[in-house]
């Protein structure tokens, strides 16, 4: 692709300069940069949240893309700022766990802590890094600059714990890693792991324990729900969801992300 697309992915909202900063500075360099919105709107420095919101849509963009992922509350410090290459794509991100569910599942064949200044703005910033060395690194990159010029290549890079949920005998270990705008809760057990415990517990029943609530309900699709009722499901990124029928099953059970759960074997400890 001669003209790759660059994809952003920031918590600085719509109301201010921020992101018509980054777009500009794209655009002086390469005005012929390919811009997507992907969303603007991740919690203020919620670096898990954005973590996952990569990870459930960068799969569906064509190959070559450019991902800039700015939630950065380390902006200014030493953290380093990073450029990874995988198979089909680039992610140009600060090094603080927030590409750490793409990472893990794409493989990745180069990761580069950017150091070269040559292609950073000339006056700088300690507040808006984004858009005085990760927006011109991203434009560069779209032009068709080698990732190796942008600093050297490194083998250690952060990743945010406690991604994978914990599989025992008779039951899975997980917790609520999203909540999405109709109050599904998006957990990181994933469908594979479930038909291991649910092919584990024969006929039996599978429950999902969450926040003192019991929700013995598994539906293949949310029509399958009675009108309020809370059940949980496979969803559309492969992971188990809790949900409620037009409603919220948030608010039904008033959990959050990071909240742990269980999926357990019915008449099991």
């Amino acid at each position: 692709m001669k003209r790759p697309y660059l994809a952003l992915i920031t918590d600085f909202g719509e109301d201010d300069f921020f992101v018509a900063s980054l777009k500009g500075v794209i655009l002086r360099i390469n005005p012929s940069a390919r811009i997507i919105d992907v969303t603007h709107r991740i919690p203020s420095f919620d670096i898990r949240q954005g973590s996952f919101i990569l990870h459930s849509c960068y799969k569906y963009f064509p190959p070559r893309t450019i991902f800039l992922v700015i939630v950065d509350p380390g902006v200014g410090s030493s953290r380093p700022i990073l450029l990874a290459k995988t198979k089909d794509y680039f992610f140009i991100a600060p090094d603080n766990g927030v590409l750490s569910f793409t990472l893990k599942s794409e493989k990745v064949e180069q990761i580069i802590k950017v150091t070269n200044e040559k292609f950073f703005l000339e006056e700088q910033s300690k507040t808006f890094e984004a858009r005085d060395k990760m927006a011109p690194v991203a434009a560069w990159l779209s032009k068709g600059t080698s990732p190796i010029v942008f600093g050297p290549q490194i083998q250690e890079y952060k990743m945010l714990g406690h991604l994978e949920p914990i599989k025992k005998e008779g039951e899975i270990i997980g917790s609520i890693i999203y909540t999405d705008k109709f109050g599904n809760l998006i957990t990181n057990i994933p469908k594979a792991m479930f038909n291991k415990l649910k092919k584990e517990a024969k006929k039996n029943k599978l429950i999902l324990l969450a926040k003192n609530k019991k929700i013995s309900s598994f539906r293949e699709s949310y029509s399958q729900g009675r009108r309020g009722e809370l059940f949980y499901l496979v969803g559309s990124l492969d992971f188990i969801e809790i949900a409620a029928r037009e409603a919220s099953a948030s608010k039904k059970i008033k959990a959050k992300v990071g909240d742990k759960l269980r999926i357990v074997i019915a008449g099991s400890k």
